[in-house]
Parts: structure tokens; sequence; C-alpha cells
């Protein structure tokens, strides 16, 4: 049996499934977990019923080879849920699969709370959405201040929590010892790859690319590789062919803190990079179907992709999505944003307004008294 059952099926939502499940204990210690996890958050004291890389795929084209494997996990789930009858279930982001999810539950006559953490990006497509979550979920718990008026003529329960980030980067402590320990003196280029090895096959290539003709330019600079574990920095290496340090998870933030310039696939860590105020160039290499799939059926077509670019209304990072993401694009961009003092500032100024709107709440803290309040 569990009080409470969590699903994190991809590594933004281990992390913040991590910060949650501990703020949870800390209000409640006897609380049982029962979870779908990530490494962080199997490191806490909570069943795991599945590991999250069970679940992990990226990409139209990629969901549909990985369907079968899906659907298993899927039913699995959903009747291990129903065995445990938790009193609430709480799914963070990854919606095309939690939101079946939740209703596929609703449909078994689950009775506990359903719970959402982290908004779909209604705003951007699939509004259809909106009337449908409305009817299954209990509570919608928002990262983004903007989100709460998509939902404002249906009866949901929506509250805005804060990004878990903003407290995150705000409370991190820097290393001091971080560069004498990566031997990094100088200016330093981060590149962070992503962390699935699709993400990583599609954008590292042209990422390193342009990394090997930046230090040619610019001879005091030094490549730093983010990776997320061994396994991926034996993948990244694979590819290399470039001096290069590989920074370790638990020093992430060390490394945005001292990048004079980051490479980054789109996704939490440029916001992460924003919250460090970090001069970014954005990527996103899709396959030339998924772009098609994405513009011509799902009809996503917005003025920014970067949900950092998102949350200003305005172009903070460059991004290159899709086919416009080239080498000679992202060179020329990564170059202006390395060596122009005026293109940098207004970068960082963009960052800091970024902060500005979303506050500096204790999200965690607050979600986990929400959800708290849902068990009684």
């Amino acid at each position: 049996m569990a009080d409470l059952f969590i699903l994190a099926a991809e590594p933004s939502a281990d992390l913040q499934g991590a910060a949650l499940v501990e703020e949870l204990l800390k209000q409640n210690p006897e609380l049982k977990i029962a979870a779908v996890s990530g490494p962080r958050m199997r490191q806490l004291p909570i069943e795991t019923v599945a590991p999250m890389e069970t679940l992990q795929v990226m990409g139209f084209t990629d969901v549909l080879f990985a369907m079968p494997r899906i659907l298993r996990q899927f039913f699995f789930l959903r009747d291990t849920i129903l065995q445990l009858k938790p009193k609430a279930v709480v799914c963070i982001d990854y919606p095309g699969f939690n939101l079946r999810l939740e209703k596929a539950l609703r449909k078994k006559k689950y009775t506990g709370q359903l719970i959402h953490y982290i908004c779909p990006a209604v705003w951007a497509w699939g509004k259809n959405r909106i009337p449908k979550m409305a009817k299954t979920l209990d509570l919608l718990l928002s990262i983004f201040p903007f989100e709460k008026k998509c939902f404002e003529k249906t009866p949901l329960n929506v509250e805005y929590i804060g990004h878990p980030l903003t407290r995150a980067v705000a409370n991190y402590e820097p290393n001091p010892d971080f560069r004498a320990t990566y031997n990094l003196p100088g200016k330093i280029l981060g590149v962070f790859p992503g962390s699935r090895q699709a993400e990583i096959e599609r954008n590292f290539p042209v990422q390193l690319e342009t990394a090997r003709a930046l230090c040619k330019l610019d001879p005091e600079l030094q490549v730093a590789i983010s990776v997320c574990s061994e396994d991926r920095e034996a993948q990244v290496w694979s590819m290399g062919g470039l001096k290069a340090v590989f920074i370790p998870p638990e020093h992430t933030y060390d490394l945005m803190r001292n990048c004079h310039l980051a490479l980054a696939k789109s996704g939490t860590v440029t916001l992460e990079l924003a919250l460090h105020e970090v001069p970014t160039v954005v990527t996103y290499a899709i396959k030339p179907i998924d772009v098609f799939l994405a513009q011509k059926i799902f009809h996503i077509n917005l003025p920014h992709y970067c949900i950092v670019n998102i949350i200003a209304s305005e172009a903070i990072y460059p991004e290159l999505f899709g086919p416009n993401l080239t080498y000679d694009n992202l060179y020329r961009t990564a170059e202006t944003l390395l060596h122009s003092d005026k293109a940098r500032d207004a970068c960082r100024a963009g960052c800091a307004e970024v902060k500005k709107i979303l506050g500096n709440r204790p999200a965690s803290e607050t979600a986990a008294q929400l959800i708290l309040s849902k068990l009684t």
C-alpha cells in the first residue's frame, strides 16, 4: 500500500520529483510513497515501481517505434496504481502519457485525487486538452504564471506555485575549487547536448563542430561538456575529437556559473542557464518528418520555442530549431554572443527579467503543502 504515487518519466521530472519528495517527507515523515522514478528520486526512501528509463522516447516518429513497450508500461502502471490504491496520484509533466493514464484511472473508477504537476503546453498546442483535464483532474500545479489564465473558464483548481528551479539556483552554493578541479582557468564554452541518446545524436555533432571552430577563433576558450551519466560520457566521447572536459551532473550548476557562453539543447536546461544569466544559443535538432508533423498536423506555430523566450515574450536566447539548425547558423550566432559585449549585455538583461517574472516562490514546499492537503 502507498499513500501517494508519483510518476516521473524523464530527467527534468526526476529533478522536480526528488525536490518534491524531499519536501513531502519533511512535512510528513510517515508518508509512504511509490513511484516511477529516475536516479535522483531513487536515492530517497520511496518504493520504485518502475525506473523512468523504460518510458523515455524523443520525437513523434520515435514514439511510434517504441509504442509496444510504452503500451505495456501504460497498462502495468495503471493496474499497479489500482492495486496500490494510493490516496493521490501525482503525475509530473510528460503529458502525452500522463494525461492518458489519468483518464484511464478515472475510467477504471479510481476514486483518489489526481494531481498533475507541471501544466502541459496548452498555450502552445493541444488546447482541446483543457476541458479534458478539467474533467479528469482534481488539482493542477502550474510552474509558469501565464498558465492559470488558460483554465479560467473551467472549474479546475489551478495553483501557480512558482518554478522549482528559481529556489534551486538561488540556494546553490558554488564550489570555489571547481575551475581548479577540472583545470579550467580560461573562458569556458559550456556544451549541453541533452540527456537522452537521441537528443545527443541529433544535437551534439553540430554543437561539437561549432565548438571546434570557436576554439580556433579564440584560443583562450576551453570546452566543458555537461553529461548526465558515465554511459552518456562514453557516448559523447565516441563522437568527440575535441579536447574537452566532461562535467558530471553534480557540478552542472558550477559549470553554468562559470560559463562565458553555452550551446544548449532546448529544454529545462535553458531555463537553468537563464537563471544563472549565461549567454546561450539554443539548439533543437529534429527530423524533417517531425517538423512536418509539428507544423502541419499538430499546428505548432509559435513565435518562440525556447521556454526562456516564451516566458519573456521576446528572443532573449537565439534559438535554432529544425532546419534552421545548421553549422553556419550556429557558428555565426555563437560567435556574436562570444565577442559582442552589446549582445551579451542584452542577453544577460533579458535573463534578469525572466528571473523577475518567475519570482522566488518556494515551489516544492508549496506543492507539497497542496498535495498533503488532498490526502486528508
